[in-house]
């Protein structure tokens, strides 16, 4: 953890360490859920963005991305959203005091040249 005056680059601030914690408690809820739902899935990203105010300093609210790489159907992508949304310890936690909206997609594939 970063808690050098002038910052590290080798360690998470305390905004970025936040952020890891929720997308870490997202990335554990799918893989919780996924083999309840019988849900196949070859991979999972999730992007974050905090904004805040500096005086007083305050997170404002987090919006995320959750990026699968699945062949499941655009309805079983939004009942995989819907159970990280319900059953994650962290992210309730954070949307009971912080604004925390976000979306769920599929990946799209590299096209090849």
């Amino acid at each position: 953890m970063d808690t050098d005056v002038t910052g590290r680059r080798d360690a998470f601030n305390p905004v970025e360490l936040f952020l890891a914690a929720i997308a870490a408690c997202m990335i554990k809820g799918i893989e919780r859920v996924t083999p309840l739902l019988k849900f196949e899935l070859r991979g999972v990203e999730v992007r974050l963005r905090a904004a805040r105010q500096d005086s007083p300093p305050l997170i404002l609210r987090v919006d995320y991305e959750l990026i699968v790489d699945t062949d499941e159907s655009d309805g079983r992508l939004e009942l995989l959203h819907r159970n990280v949304r319900k059953y994650g310890t962290i992210s309730n936690t954070v949307a009971a005091a912080v604004v925390l909206e976000g979306t769920i997609r599929r990946r799209v594939a590299d096209a090849v040249a």
